[in-house]
């Protein structure tokens, strides 16, 4: 279904009863991605799944965005379904959205669940700064056609893929949303694949600490995609958490 959010027309879809569990995908996703863990929590919960602006089906914002405009939006979109005190599960970049709605928007919040969660900003050492520094320089010389060869060459995937949303994307991943974490009074769950390189667990650990009513939970033989990559250990993790 669609609905237009502050002039965004915005994709999202419903199933079940029960109390309300909201869906959030990650960065280069849609709420497909997310399908298994909906139809897990439909026969016993009222659950959404939201395409974030610029992802899936919904249409891309029309500036440069931040986190927290991809969470105002968010809960804007929360107030049009009358949703209140929901369970918000954020993967990734959609982590870094149910963050701020925990800090930010409290009332929308009851429990968080943060899967491989962005909101760390990582360190970064010599080769990335030079690496930004090339880019940069060839963007001053070069026409938008070569420029896309050096994009290849010397962006991420997220970064090469990102098309229209490049600018998003250097502004969100620079985003630091550790001060927000202890004002997450909510309980959280915190999921983590052992071997996640985009988020690692050391990410996780630091959430754990921060925010006040947080248990971390590391999955072996797992990545970034946690919830595929193990799913019946992660959907067990996570019924759990729902139950308590």
């Amino acid at each position: 279904m669609f609905v237009n959010i502050g002039g965004q027309r915005v994709y999202y879809e419903v199933n079940g009863s029960g109390p309300v569990v909201v869906l959030l995908h990650g960065w280069g996703a849609s709420l497909n991605s997310l399908r298994g863990v909906f139809n897990h929590l439909a026969p016993r919960f009222r659950v959404y799944a939201v395409d974030l602006p610029g992802f899936g089906r919904s249409q891309p914002p029309t500036s440069v965005w931040g986190s927290a405009d991809y969470a105002k939006l968010v809960a804007d979109w929360a107030g049009e379904m009358d949703i209140q005190a929901a369970c918000w599960l954020g993967h990734s970049f959609g982590g870094r959205i149910a963050i701020i709605l925990g800090a930010d928007y409290p009332h929308l919040v009851r429990k968080l669940i943060l899967a491989g969660s962005a909101g760390i900003k990582p360190r970064r050492g010599l080769k990335y700064y030079l690496r930004v520094g090339a880019v940069k320089a060839a963007r001053k010389v070069l026409p938008a056609k070569q420029m896309e060869a050096v994009y290849k060459l010397m962006g991420s995937s997220d970064y090469r893929q990102a098309g229209e949303l490049r600018a998003t994307l250097v502004k969100v991943v620079n985003e630091d949303l550790q001060e927000r974490m202890p004002k997450i009074s909510q309980p959280a769950l915190l999921v983590w694949g052992e071997q996640d390189t985009a988020t690692p667990v050391s990410d996780g650990q630091i959430m754990q600490k921060l925010i006040p009513n947080a248990q971390l939970v590391v999955l072996s033989q797992a990545g970034h995609y946690v919830y595929l990559d193990q799913p019946v250990l992660f959907l067990q993790a996570i019924d759990k958490f729902l139950r308590g």
